[in-house]
């Protein structure tokens, strides 16, 4: 079996396409916050499970990306949404699959880089989730709303029993 490799992709900033400008993405990482606990009775320490961790998209455009500036300081916390559209192939049976990423949150830096006559202009941005969905080939593997108090892995949501213990269900 040989891996699966992102040959093309496409970044969506409210719906504007970003094709021809964006150049690179760091996809947000997937991290739960861990504690190590020891109990009495217990023959060594566990992590527990504390909840998500922080989630950030970063990004990269040629030139400069006045849409996102004008988003700079949202009030709200999901104001801005970006999706990112990736056709990933397999090396070796040649099937492309497609990797959605849907986000929301808002822009916590713009770093609009040097500015250099007649050298190329770089925009980065960084943005702060509390949204985050992966599909794949439109089959939703893992959702999580912070505000929502939701979060699904392959169609189950950790959350739903936590919601209704408190009310929220």
């Amino acid at each position: 079996m040989l891996p699966n490799n992102l040959k093309q992709f496409n970044l969506y900033a409210d719906g504007e396409s970003l094709m021809g400008v964006a150049e690179e993405i760091t996809l947000p990482k997937l991290a739960r916050k861990m504690e190590e606990y020891e109990g009495a009775g217990m023959a060594g320490p566990i992590d527990i499970d504390m909840g998500a961790e922080k989630m950030e998209l970063d990004w990269t455009c040629a030139g400069l990306v006045f849409s996102a500036i004008k988003q700079f300081g949202a009030a709200k916390a999901d104001a801005i949404m970006l999706r990112f559209a990736g056709a990933y192939q397999r090396e070796d049976t040649g099937d492309t699959h497609a990797v959605e990423i849907v986000v929301r949150g808002r822009h916590a830096e713009i770093d609009m880089g040097n500015a250099k006559v007649k050298e190329k202009t770089v925009t980065k941005i960084k943005t702060s989730l509390t949204y985050y969905k992966l599909m794949v080939d439109g089959e939703v593997l893992i959702e999580y709303d912070a505000l929502g108090m939701i979060f699904v892995v392959n169609g189950k949501d950790l959350l739903e029993e936590q919601r209704k213990a408190v009310g929220l269900a």
